[in-house]
């Protein structure tokens, strides 16, 4: 019963430390709510169309001018003029009416008469890799399918009879963007973004609070009854509050957000629900681990702006981490984010179940136990020292004041 008693006691004092805190409060709510939002609606729509390009046609024959209708007719380009040579197209671009210029070189419609390779150039501006993207995929189709067309009219006049043997594709390759309809950028990134923005948020939080706790032990620090209670139990009633007050936004993150924005949603939401489990309790580990070096609560800000560009490196979203040297790796494996973004995009994404995420599963329980194992002794050798040392001081002011 003393020890259920002084699990309440500290999960009371956690619950007034993030309510009178308003950063904290910052990091456990208001950022997992509004980040998402902000990020999805940047990306939203997911797929550019009407892309606005100029054409420099040197060559003015029937199969060029064949070339440009077909590119116009392409739901990702909109040809809107022509130009007279490559320099006025540039000066197109310069000016943002235009970004991307289709040259076609003089002797593009000789060529393909004589059985030659024709070649057009397609310039393209990189202020947004979505433009290019949709440019590439409609040069290269257009390009697919007019060859196809010209080869069998070619075939047809040496032997008119091989039309009525082969006709069509001889091998048609259909794209299924498994757990992508759409094939859009963000359906495809913001499934693990939304993941990282949750680990991100929990450490953030917890590391604040290390912070809070060492500013102000007197004001919502740990006061007199936090001598008594165990390393162990004040943990546990930490984690508790943690988990009580990240229900919500985990709810919202891994469910109304895809819900929102029509992001692949197969995944079974209660299993979903257990396997993050593991990933929060061993984010929490690694934020009472960052207590250990955060002395002031802005401290935490400088945290931020380093672990997130690594993190969201090391997690595979922008670089697949089968590509990268065993050093990196190894350090990507402990990060709780990982697998917790690896896992999740198997389940909501292509509907995977737990058991077949049991490898992602294992590691992250791994994870936990090794994060809360190392934060244990942070708190211990290193942050509750500092706290009675902070709030003995505090009393001898006071004492001093009065």
């Amino acid at each position: 019963m003393n020890l259920l008693r002084q699990l309440f006691k500290v999960y009371c004092h956690e619950f007034k430390l993030v309510i009178h805190d308003p950063g904290i409060v910052i990091f456990f709510l208001f950022l997992p709510l509004a980040y998402p939002v902000i990020y999805s609606l940047i990306y939203n729509p997911e797929l550019v169309r009407d892309v606005k390009v100029v054409v420099v046609d040197n060559d003015r024959s029937s199969l060029s001018r064949q070339l440009v209708r077909n590119f116009d007719a392409t739901q990702e380009a909109l040809v809107i003029g022509y130009a007279a040579d490559l320099p006025e197209g540039r000066r197109a671009m310069d000016s943002r009416d235009c970004y991307a210029i289709l040259e076609i070189p003089e002797g593009f419609g000789k060529k393909i008469e004589n059985n030659e390779q024709g070649e057009a150039v397609l310039y393209c501006e990189m202020s947004l890799l979505l433009r290019y993207r949709a440019l590439l995929v409609a040069s290269t189709n257009v390009a697919q399918a007019m060859g196809a067309e010209i080869m069998s009219e070619k075939i047809d006049l040496v032997a008119p009879l091989a039309e009525t043997i082969v006709s069509g594709d001889l091998m048609p390759i259909k794209n299924i963007s498994m757990g992508n309809i759409a094939d859009g950028f963000d359906s495809f990134i913001m499934p693990g973004v939304l993941i990282l923005i949750l680990h991100q948020c929990i450490i953030l939080a917890s590391g604040m609070a290390g912070g809070a706790k060492r500013e102000r032990p007197g004001l919502i620090g740990y006061n007199s009854y936090n001598e008594e209670p165990s390393i162990l139990m004040t943990m546990l009633g930490q984690m508790l509050c943690y988990i009580t007050i990240l229900m919500v936004p985990i709810i919202y993150l891994v469910h109304y957000v895809p819900l929102m924005f029509s992001f692949p949603m197969a995944g079974d939401l209660f299993e979903i629900l257990m396997f993050l489990t593991p990933m929060v309790l061993a984010c929490v580990g690694l934020g009472w681990c960052f207590q250990g070096i955060v002395w002031e609560r802005e401290s935490v800000f400088v945290l931020w702006v380093v672990t997130s560009v690594v993190f969201l490196f090391l997690s595979g979203l922008t670089w697949p981490r089968y590509a990268m040297t065993g050093f990196w790796k190894a350090l990507s494996d402990c990060i709780p984010a990982t697998w917790g973004i690896e896992g999740f995009i198997r389940m909501n994404t292509n509907g995977a179940t737990l058991s077949q995420v049991h490898t992602d599963y294992i590691n992250l329980w791994i994870l936990a136990g090794a994060w809360l194992l190392a934060a244990y002794c942070v708190q211990r050798w290193l942050v509750r020292p500092a706290v009675l040392k902070g709030y003995d001081a505090y009393e001898v002011t006071r004492s001093a004041s009065i």
